[in-house]
């Protein structure tokens, strides 16, 4: 099973995530919380090219899953007044696709395609063009009769976003204008979020709960989403209007994440290269293999906040765990040999 894709922890977009996603997703920067260096340069690029009534440059957001690129592209949109075309990247299968969203754009307004690093190379030459001259080369005609003609198109912003900013190639990297790279949050923006966001879905944190929930959202505001809806659902089923800390405590066992949200996959990932491997290296083949995950589930989902939290390296050699994964390992784990090693909360 693709954990990447099941998991409750996981920052990946699930089916249940896209109501409550649009229904949090704010629409300005004022309901935007975090990122304040992001935001602050992209206010300045935004408020110059209003005053010269010109379409903002092309932006390229690179961020992991979860961090909120689709919202600020919206935010974008809403802050230049112009409207937004949202499409992904494998939705666009022929040049046609491309070309018949670009002839409709209006004057000035936001294109924005998701997991760019996946478009085809034939659909990227033609946005060469289109992102430098606002032209589009099209081939009118079949063999010898065959010609390019090009089209104009109005002025318009592409907004191009990935996880994985290496798969962009150069000459398509090149020619956006703003590059922008969002940071996992800290704990105290994730607070602000759910403070916001608590609201909206009819829940009531009380502060210690509060913060005891944003050091388990694993730096991901739809983490810390997701863990709301669970955590209203134990709400209710305990008749009880406001979540406490002692509430949040079991809900988060029951659903066996622990306060540093962590779970289970997590500290058998660190087990694994502890007990069988020494505690590394261990080339990430043989360890997604070890612990039944793909190497993109292993790669894009838990190794970056094993990395974040200190307990998991990236070595040249393969991945080896800190001194910090011993610790916790040493504190988490009961019984003696491999078989009977339990993870506690």
């Amino acid at each position: 099973m693709d954990k990447n894709k099941t998991s409750l922890m996981s920052p990946s977009l699930q089916d249940d995530d896209k109501m409550e996603d649009t229904i949090l997703r704010p629409t300005a920067f004022s309901g935007f919380m975090g990122q304040e260096k992001v935001k602050d340069n992209l206010k300045v690029f935004i408020n110059s090219a209003k005053k010269r009534s010109e379409a903002l440059d092309h932006v390229f957001l690179s961020a992991p899953p979860g961090l909120g690129k689709t919202t600020l592209a919206g935010i974008i949109a809403s802050e230049m007044g112009v409207p937004i075309r949202y499409t992904s990247a494998p939705v666009l299968d022929k040049p046609k696709d491309l070309a018949g969203i670009l002839t409709n754009l209006g004057e000035n307004s936001v294109f924005f395609i998701d997991e760019i690093h996946r478009l085809k190379p034939a659909l990227e030459e033609m946005l060469y063009i289109a992102m430098e001259d606002f032209e589009l080369d099209w081939v009118v005609g079949q063999g010898p009769s065959a010609r390019t003609m090009r089209v104009p198109l109005s002025p318009f912003t592409l907004i191009g976003a990935t996880t994985k900013a290496g798969g962009v190639s150069a000459p398509l990297y090149s020619r956006f204008g703003i590059t922008v790279r969002l940071d996992f949050y800290t704990p105290e923006e994730l607070k602000l979020i759910i403070g916001r966001n608590e609201k909206i879905m009819g829940v009531e944190f009380t502060p210690d709960a509060a913060t005891m929930l944003s050091k388990a959202s694993r730096g991901t505001p739809r983490i810390a989403n997701r863990l709301i809806k669970r955590l209203r659902d134990f709400a209710v089923n305990e008749d009880k209007k406001i979540i406490d800390k002692d509430l949040l405590s079991k809900a988060l066992k029951r659903l066996e994440i622990n306060e540093n949200g962590l779970e289970a996959q997590d500290i058998n990932i660190l087990k694994n290269i502890i007990y069988h491997y020494g505690g590394g290296p261990v080339g990430a083949e043989t360890l997604s293999i070890s612990i039944g995950e793909s190497i993109d589930t292993l790669e894009d989902f838990y190794e970056p906040y094993l990395i974040q939290c200190g307990y998991l390296k990236r070595t040249p050699r393969g991945r080896v765990v800190t001194q910090a994964a011993y610790k916790l390992i040493g504190s988490s784990f009961s019984g003696g040999d491999d078989e009977n090693n339990r993870f506690l909360f």
